[in-house]
């Protein structure tokens, strides 16, 4: 398709496609109608409907694909189940943007990748860090060469008390896993986007859940410490192929002074930055220089996430991540929860 208006439907009625698609999905009229939600919980799927003006609402997905047969789906559901929606939509016949993380392990991202070879579809995820304005600022210094050979990063997501009050969060068995993959993989992506996606060679890594299964302050509502079963920290160190390194430290729980860090640092041999904020480091006629980025701070990083997806849809020219790129991260996070589980080094 090239250029017009995308029908679109959606997979899960939950809170990201509440608060987050939906009202990015509706001021998008001149590209977008939205023809569909489909959620086992009808009764949200009809409040949304009738609340962003979507005439169809299902109970059971595959009949909403069968019924409708969108151009696009965007899969919103927890993690547990965004492989068989997405593959599921791709075989109909439609583009997927799916939710991070891309899926509960590397083999479901392989058969997602698979389908939509196979469909000849576009298959892409919600990393919208990438699309922050301080990222694409820090990107271009990057791309550049300014920042020379990038040999090391730290990435950072850290909550002090920042255990999500709703939802499945806590649960294992839905999730795939705690603050690593809800909030660790956006700077976990970010870093390998900005280092060009080096190939990894080995992780060494630890998890703690040494907070969460007592109750406590919570400055994102109560949880329930008997049904937390995921980590409530992590930490690894991930070594690539081409010598350089990274360390990913993630937490939804940790006696820290601020509320809560997302932030990487890159170090290359002529440059450093910080992305949040953006700031560059480096030396200039003999004195050691910071240039900062003061006006690259947006909080439109969903809109453009989404956009990019709908116009690469469309036949327009946009960069979006991929899911080779998807497979890479979701790699990195199934060796990290390895390492941690078998306390030893799991090599790639």
């Amino acid at each position: 398709m090239k250029f017009g208006r995308l029908r679109v439907a959606l997979i899960g009625a939950g809170q990201i496609a509440e608060v987050t698609h939906l009202p990015v999905l509706s001021e998008m009229s001149d590209r977008v109608e939205l023809v569909g939600i489909a959620d086992p919980a009808v009764e949200r799927a009809v409040m949304l409907s009738s609340r962003f003006g979507i005439d169809n609402t299902f109970g059971d997905y595959n009949e909403m694909l069968s019924s409708l047969n969108p151009d696009a789906v965007f899969v919103c559901t927890p993690n547990k189940f965004h492989s068989a929606a997405t593959v599921s939509a791709l075989r109909s016949g439609s583009h997927v943007f799916c939710e991070k993380p891309p899926a509960i392990n590397a083999r479901e991202v392989q058969e997602m990748m698979v389908a939509s070879k196979e469909a000849g579809k576009i298959l892409s995820f919600n990393f919208h860090y990438r699309f922050r304005s301080e990222a694409i600022a820090i990107k271009k210094f990057v791309d550049s060469g300014d920042l020379g050979e990038i040999y090391f990063c730290e990435a950072t997501a850290l909550r002090r008390r920042g255990i999500p009050g709703w939802g499945s969060f806590t649960n294992k068995e839905i999730q795939g896993g705690g603050p690593l993959v809800d909030i660790g993989v956006h700077m976990l992506d970010l870093a390998l986007h900005m280092m060009r996606f080096p190939q990894p060679k080995s992780i060494t890594a630890s998890a703690y859940c040494k907070i969460a299964k007592r109750s406590g302050v919570g400055l994102m509502g109560g949880w329930d410490p008997e049904k937390y079963s995921v980590e409530d920290s992590a930490f690894g160190f991930v070594r690539f192929h081409n010598g350089a390194s990274l360390i990913l430290k993630t937490s939804f729980a940790l006696n820290m002074k601020d509320r809560s860090i997302m932030n990487l640092q890159i170090f290359g041999d002529r440059a450093g930055a910080t992305v949040f904020p953006p700031e560059v480091f480096a030396e200039s006629h003999g004195e050691l220089t910071n240039t900062a980025i003061p006006f690259a701070e947006s909080k439109d990083c969903y809109k453009r996430s989404v956009e990019s997806f709908i116009d690469s849809c469309l036949g327009k020219e946009s960069t979006i991540p991929t899911p080779e790129e998807a497979l890479a991260v979701q790699s990195i996070l199934d060796a990290f929860y390895l390492s941690a589980e078998s306390a030893s080094t799991v090599e790639l």
